[in-house]
């Protein structure tokens, strides 16, 4: 059967997901742009869509700058370079100010005002992205989702809920109607990890919030369950085991061996197990990209190379309650 072909005369919706740009704008701008490139209906972000590190640019004369960017200090000349630096910095899911020696040293010495640049920076790039897609997919038809993931900071993430905002949307906590006949919930939280990151709950509480939402679904085998962890020992969530007690934590290694386990919910895994959604989309791992089974659910964690620009994410063709078709993509 042809990838995107429609059964028994019933129009099919194709959904396109992707999760953990971190940040990257190339990589979100290509998500933006996959609507239309695919034939997408539904877009749909999976978490973690903040980035990690704001990068110091300094100035130390006219048109001469210098960054610290991965370990390594840089200096360069020119509005050219300049702009050259700031594009790397952003598809590495970075952001960048350009500071006077002074500025740099007086934020050197208060962690806070690091933290505010920080949250204002991540602010103002998750406000041009909302302008992108409001752009961008107006008059398309095209919906865009977007939720966010552990990493995200819940203060920046207010910037998705635009009054007035027809094209992007933030979904996470709602049933969203995506078509006549298929709905999703999403939540973004993860159950805890090394990192303390800003949006972790015990899995038991993960439960009770997963439980809630299902409650409010007329019928799961017709909703896509959007949960940023993945399902436990489902091979989505296959990633090395950590020493916690380390600082950063480390791989635990035996026989010579990184030892592997899976990090997912068992809260997660036990609400498909119950109610056998549609699909199940899901992140968190980042080098776990695949496709699982649980029962009739097709369960998928499409990776995440943002770092490097790529895109990865899966396209869904779903018709009277079944997934028809799938395909993984990168690009």
């Amino acid at each position: 059967m042809p990838l995107f072909g429609k059964k028994g005369g019933q129009k099919a919706t194709t959904v396109f997901f992707a999760t953990d740009v971190h940040g990257s704008e190339r990589t979100f701008r290509k998500f933006i742009n996959a609507g239309k490139f695919y034939k997408a209906q539904v877009l749909v972000m999976g978490g973690d869509i903040i980035g990690k590190i704001a990068v110091p640019i300094i100035k130390e004369a006219p048109g001469r700058y210098r960054a610290t960017l991965q370990g390594r200090t840089e200096h360069f000349e020119g509005e050219e370079a300049l702009k050259a630096l700031r594009d790397r910095i952003g598809t590495l899911g970075f952001y960048s100010k350009i500071l006077e020696e002074d500025e740099f040293q007086e934020l050197a010495s208060e962690p806070s005002r690091v933290d505010a640049m920080f949250h204002d920076l991540a602010r103002e790039r998750l406000e041009a992205w909302v302008d992108l897609a409001e752009s961008r997919l107006a008059n398309t038809g095209t919906k865009c989702y977007v939720t966010g993931g552990n990493d995200d900071y819940p203060d920046v993430l207010q910037s998705l809920h635009r009054p007035g905002a027809e094209s992007l949307i933030a979904c996470e906590g709602k049933v969203i109607q995506i078509d006549d006949a298929h709905t999703m919930i999403s939540i973004g939280f993860s159950t805890p990890t090394p990192w303390k990151t800003p949006r972790e709950i015990s899995d038991e509480e993960l439960g009770l919030m997963i439980g809630e939402m299902i409650a409010q679904v007329a019928d799961p085998t017709h909703c896509i369950f959007n949960f940023h962890d993945p399902p436990v020992d489902s091979t989505l969530d296959t990633c090395p085991m950590l020493d916690w007690n380390t600082d950063p934590p480390s791989q635990i290694v035996k026989a010579g061996q990184v030892v592997l386990h899976g990090a997912g919910s068992k809260s997660v895994r036990q609400a498909i197990e119950a109610h056998q959604p549609l699909a199940g989309l899901h992140g968190h791992i980042h080098e776990s990209a695949g496709v699982a089974h649980i029962g009739r659910t097709l369960c998928v964690n499409p990776g995440s190379e943002y770092g490097e620009g790529i895109l990865r994410g899966v396209l869904l063709n779903l018709s009277g309650g079944k997934v028809e078709s799938y395909q993984l993509t990168s690009g």
